[in-house]
């Protein structure tokens, strides 16, 4: 293998303070990176991670998008549903479920949210001006919208968060999947075949409901498919809105200009969202494989070799953002690749966008004062997502 080398260690970019200066001399140096260790391709550059986005007959999904060993295979559907999946089974299987997962069901949510937002929020204010962000408000804000949309009851959430937290955790100096990820996927799997067959004997108006019923001239999901879809939205759905809510608080703390400039302006935190997705995105890599022997860029890459696509450096690209490195709240993120792009552009993003406009303008509301203590600030250590397991901030008196 001639091809340069990839200096970078994936597994690492979740808890680096700033990884981002590594992804700039990887997209100045060369367009494709050789991982020899961990076996895999890396693109970093903006066009070549969108082309691995929608050239899905090159560059397929069907082992999954994990850069896990250990989840990379082919039955990865199990737990990522059409995730794991090209056209035309991805096609069949995502028009099943879009028969339920419908924009007009995500607008709806809008006045629940706010009302969830406000109740998590008058909690913590009756407690003091103190609290961990993640833990007491973006852990729990997420996890209960999808657990309302799907029907979860409200005293199996926090065991479901909980399983939920341990499927993406890694533990430091492993690269396999830990047993404890293990236990929790399977325990999760278990929870939902029970709910799927409860929801059979006891129909109710939720996403499981309508999933079930859902139909394409006579072609209906399967118990398989919808127990994978249901995983699919506790896990992906829930993890990476937490992590948006985290990093947006965090770096609007660290760029007060552009703080200055929300509190002149509140209209601006639909922005505040994507700007956030854009400049340090909870995932940042998504992992593929090579269909056929293909020439890119004087690089030869072979059938079954693994690829991962470097979204969070493809969205840091001078060659489309100017001056990537600077958090603008004003920027134009129209080709920010935070949801992906093609075939498997993200089906959540109109519910992730929404969770985190509202969530953030009822924190913007009731704390704009509000501090992070720096001593404080846990990442989550994932090859999957990146993000802050604790953020404690100060906010009213104790803040100032």
């Amino acid at each position: 293998m001639t091809a340069r080398p990839l200096e970078f260690d994936p597994y690492a970019y979740a808890v680096h303070e700033d990884p981002y200066p590594v992804y700039a001399r990887l997209r100045a140096e060369a367009p494709a990176y050789w991982n020899e260790r961990l076996g895999f391709w890396a693109f970093s550059r903006h066009a070549d991670v969108l082309a691995g986005f929608k050239e899905w007959t090159r560059f397929s999904s069907r082992n999954g998008v994990s850069l896990d060993r250990d989840a990379f295979h082919a039955n990865a559907e199990t737990t990522m549903s059409f995730l794991a999946m090209d056209p035309p089974r991805h096609d069949r299987l995502r028009a099943l479920v879009s028969r339920a997962f419908t924009p007009r069901r995500v607008t709806s949510l809008e006045p629940h949210v706010r009302a969830l937002a406000v109740h998590y929020l008058d909690a913590i204010a009756s407690r003091g001006d103190r609290c961990d962000f993640i833990r007491d408000f973006a852990g729990k804000l997420p996890m209960d919208v999808i657990s309302e949309m799907i029907g979860v009851p409200s005293a199996d959430r926090a065991t479901l968060r909980e399983w939920a937290d341990l499927v993406v955790h890694r533990d430091e100096g492993v690269e396999g999947l830990p047993p404890a990820a293990a236990q929790s996927a399977l325990r999760m799997l278990h929870y939902f075949s029970e709910m799927l067959a409860d929801r059979k004997a006891n129909p109710r108006d939720d996403l499981t409901g309508a999933l079930i019923t859902a139909e394409i001239d006579g072609d209906r999901l399967t118990e398989r498919e919808i127990i994978g879809f249901l995983f699919l939205m506790v896990v992906a759905g829930n993890e990476t809105t937490t992590k948006l809510l985290g990093n947006a608080l965090y770096w609007l703390w660290r760029n007060p200009g552009e703080r200055d400039r929300l509190r002149a302006d509140a209209t601006l935190v639909p922005r505040w969202v994507e700007e956030t997705l854009r400049y340090d995105n909870s995932t940042q890599a998504l992992a593929r494989v090579v269909v056929a022997d293909t020439e890119l860029h004087g690089e030869k890459l072979r059938a079954g070799d693994r690829l991962v696509l470097l979204l969070g450096s493809a969205n840091r690209d001078e060659r489309v953002f100017p001056d990537p490195d600077r958090y603008d709240l004003l920027r134009d993120t129209s080709y920010s690749l935070a949801f992906g792009q093609g075939v498997h552009f993200c089906l959540g993003a109109s519910l992730a966008r929404l969770e985190g406009r509202v969530a953030l303008e009822e924190v913007w509301k009731r704390m704009p004062d509000y501090e992070i203590d720096p001593a404080g600030l846990v990442r989550v250590h994932s090859v999957n997502v990146r993000g802050f397991a604790a953020l404690p901030i100060a906010f009213g008196q104790a803040a100032r």
